[in-house]
């Protein structure tokens, strides 16, 4: 079993177990042995077998093995050779610390017999440690009042190595103020002293830095050092300085509050309470105190308050600084306050002319106006401009005045206001602009005469108007103003009027409304015109005029009126058709107008009422009575038919007219004209033509005349009654104004006619002779004048 392969404690036990047994067995002898510390690995110590006198097999056959005192294999045995080697590097300073000598107790063990060997391993010391300081930073205060020759004491340096390699001198680098003293402790070691030799000035040198060296007594030798601060205290023996005597400082005068202005520094070459500095203003003005502050520990100067630089231009300021001992420093502070743009240019307006005529000449003076900026230099400097395409004009005059003066005729109606910028620019930096606007007005001058919205206007209005309607208006605008602009209308009546004016529309002289001042009749009067005037209040009034057409419009004021048959003649006509008649056999025509115009004229017939119903039509058009089938002995000889003639107005008019047919037989067929014959009949001739007509008409009525009593006897015999065959004629006057503007076969309103009877063959025919007239308002003359002969002969 080998040494520190079992438990420490159990081979202690058995040592001792053995060694109280056989203390016998115990050599007497003790073997040295030495080595130097951090020797390598593996380094031979000595011999066992010399020196126990035993042979190298006896080592393994006993058990021979080594054992430390403090149990640790420092050392280990070559069983095959009976070398001690080193079984661990060994480190004096470890193992005994500052002991002298450093001995290892050890004993060689040999189990069989049991026997035991003492030795000592003797560790020698190397210098192998540097002397070293506790503290490598020492500091020392020393007053500068302390007087030369006093010693300091300084801490001594450690050395891990005893002997000659323990620390041995100390040394200081060379100084003017101290040197090194070594002094004997009672352990015999060395400890330093530091003596002044010279009086210390913290002024000129507040502290001192020096080197302690540590030496040992090695070869070589080794060394440790420290750093001696030495600092000198201060007495108040130095008043404060200020870096300058005078501080020029320039300030904007727009610097904000609290603005660092100055930060004054002062020096005191004291330290501590003496050393510490406050700042505060000396002997200064309540404006100066409420103007700037100063920081009592930092020196720094600020605005409390703002500058202008129109008001004050600089400051003095008196400054000290006082340390703890009351010692004080003064120095002077020059505020210098710079000018900046910071007023804008100003614009008084001395004298205003407005309003102002529009026919002012060029040049008049409108306005006087001067111009002041309170900063000095080019901030001061002042560029005047008033805007572009206005018909004005600035002049400078004396010092900073400007006049403004107009350049161009003005024109009221153009622009009636003009708000003139007057723009003031300095020349500081950066610029600052004061823009002033002025109001002119421009007073009107009659120069416009009214103007209508229309040259012509044309007004419609209804027939049968209530009396003071209002038909419609006219309107004139004047671009003057005011009493210039005030319009009264007028009617100018034309030179020769058919009717007075004045009886027929009136106007309203404020506004322009026309009335109608009677009712207008459209068969009376269709159309009239006159002119408007529309005169301004202006001095001299101007005045215009306009052209009105009033057109009547036409309202279906008249029923239809029948021409032919009359109704209001004693006997009514009676219309004779024969009984071979085939159906469309025109029996007669009825003939009626209408005084009014358009649709209201246009005229439509139909059959109201038949004795036989079926037997006889009426063309809705142009008021032919006809046939509508053959005729049979069953039919009455007496047929009463009853025509209704309507207008085509809203509401629509009527007229009724009857007719009495009376069928016979033997009658022979005249000769019908077919409808284009009778439409040549129809239109209007020529003068020759009516004179020819005339003429014959003449010379035929004489060939009638018997005719028509010899077929009017018959008929009045057979009638019995004696009135039934008389056929009346119309007599007096007919209305006038017989208004067609269909076409549609009723009589149009150029024409009259007269009217008769065709006789001989026994039938009935109405005939068209002649066109009388072409005006609008006359009368059936020669109806009434062949009325006359129709009675002659009997025709009542």
């Amino acid at each position: 079993m080998e040494l520190g392969k079992g438990n420490p404690q159990q081979i202690r036990q058995v040592l001792l177990f053995f060694v109280f047994l056989g203390g016998s067995l115990v050599s007497s002898e003790t073997w040295r042995y030495s080595v130097a510390e951090e020797t390598e690995i593996g380094f031979f110590i000595g011999n066992v077998v010399k020196d126990i006198g035993l042979g190298v097999e006896d080592l393994a056959a006993r058990g021979a093995r080594v054992i430390f005192d403090d149990y640790k294999p420092h050392l280990r045995l070559d069983l095959q050779t009976g070398n001690l080697l080193l079984n661990e590097q060994p480190d004096r300073e470890a193992l005994c610390d500052l002991t002298e000598p450093c001995i290892l107790h050890f004993q060689v063990l040999l189990e069989n017999p049991l026997q035991f060997f003492r030795a000592e391993l003797w560790v020698e010391d190397i210098n192998d440690h540097t002397p070293t300081f506790t503290d490598k930073h020492i500091l020392l205060k020393i007053s500068e009042s302390t007087a030369p020759g006093t010693s300091f004491q300084m801490d001594s340096a450690q050395d891990l190595d005893v002997g000659k390699n323990g620390v041995q001198n100390y040394t200081l680098n060379p100084n003017l103020h101290f040197h090194l003293k070594l002094q004997d402790s009672e352990d015999g070691r060395k400890y330093p002293e530091l003596l002044l030799d010279q009086p210390l000035d913290r002024e000129k040198e507040p502290e001192l830095r020096l080197t302690l060296t540590a030496l040992d007594g090695g070869s070589p030798p080794r060394s440790g050092t420290a750093l001696v601060s030495v600092l000198v205290l201060d007495i108040n023996d130095n008043a404060p300085q200020f870096e300058r005597s005078v501080y020029e400082v320039p300030i904007p005068e727009n610097s904000p509050l609290d603005f660092l202005v100055v930060r004054v520094s002062a020096t005191d070459l004291d330290t501590g309470i003496n050393g510490e500095l406050s700042y505060s203003f000396s002997h200064v003005s309540r404006d100066i105190q409420k103007t700037f502050e100063i920081h009592p520990i930092s020196g720094e100067v600020r605005l409390k308050a703002f500058l202008d630089f129109e008001l004050v231009q600089s400051y003095t300021i008196n400054i000290q600084a006082i340390d703890g001992g009351s010692l004080s420093g003064k120095s002077v502070i020059l505020v210098r306050v710079v000018d900046v743009n910071d007023n804008p240019p100003e614009v008084v307006v001395t004298s205003l002319t407005s309003p102002i005529p529009e026919n002012s000449s060029p040049e008049m003076v409108v306005a006087v106006f001067s111009l002041r900026d309170q900063d000095s230099g080019d901030n001061g400097r002042m560029v005047c401009s008033i805007q572009d395409n206005i018909p004005f004009l600035l002049k400078p005059n004396f010092k900073n005045f400007y006049t403004l003066e107009t350049e161009s005729p003005l024109d009221r109606e153009n622009k009636a206001e003009y708000i003139i910028t007057i723009t003031v620019t300095d020349m500081g930096t950066p610029r600052l602009k004061t823009e002033h606007n002025i109001t002119v007005l421009v007073s009107d001058v009659n120069d416009n005469a009214p103007a209508f919205t229309q040259t012509s206007y044309t007004l419609w209005v209804r027939e049968n108007n209530s009396p003071a309607l209002h038909i419609g208006s006219v309107s004139a605008t004047d671009t003057d103003a005011g009493a210039n602009a005030q319009v009264t209308y007028s009617l100018l009546p034309p030179s020769d009027p058919p009717v007075p004016l004045a009886s027929l529309v009136s106007i309203n002289p404020d506004n322009g409304h026309l009335f109608a001042l009677t009712s207008l009749d459209y068969e009376a009067l269709r159309a009239f015109e006159f002119r408007v005037g529309a005169t301004d209040r202006g001095s001299p009034a101007l005045s215009s005029q306009a052209l009105v057409r009033v057109l009547v419009a036409d309202a279906n004021d008249n029923a239809p009126f029948v021409l032919y048959p009359l109704q209001n003649a004693s006997a009514p006509c009676t219309e004779l058709v024969p009984r071979a008649a085939e159906p469309g056999y025109l029996v007669t025509k009825v003939v009626a107008v209408d005084g009014d115009a358009g649709q209201n004229a246009w005229l439509s017939y139909q059959l109201l009422k038949a004795t036989e119903p079926g037997l006889f039509g009426v063309w809705a058009h142009n008021g032919e009575v006809r046939t509508a089938r053959l005729l049979s002995e069953r039919d009455a000889p007496k047929q009463r038919l009853v025509v209704l003639v309507k207008d085509n107005g809203e509401p629509p008019l009527s007229a009724s007219v009857t007719l009495h047919v009376l069928l016979v037989d033997g009658f022979s067929q005249p000769y019908l004209p077919p409808p284009e014959a009778e439409a040549a009949a129809a239109a209007p001739a020529d003068p020759l033509t009516v004179y020819l007509v005339v003429a014959l008409a003449s010379v035929s009525s004489l060939f009638l005349f018997s005719v028509l009593v010899f077929v009017a006897v018959r008929l009045c015999r057979r009638g019995g009654a004696g009135s039934a065959g008389r056929c009346p004629v119309p007599e007096g006057h007919f209305p006038g104004h017989l208004v067609d503007v269909s076409g549609t076969g009723t009589l149009s309103q150029s024409y009259q006619y007269e009217v008769c009877l065709t006789g001989g063959t026994g039938t009935r025919e109405f005939k068209v002779l002649k066109s009388v007239a072409s005006n609008h308002r006359g009368s059936m003359i020669n109806v009434e004048e062949n009325s006359d002969i129709l009675n002659g002969f009997g025709f009542n």
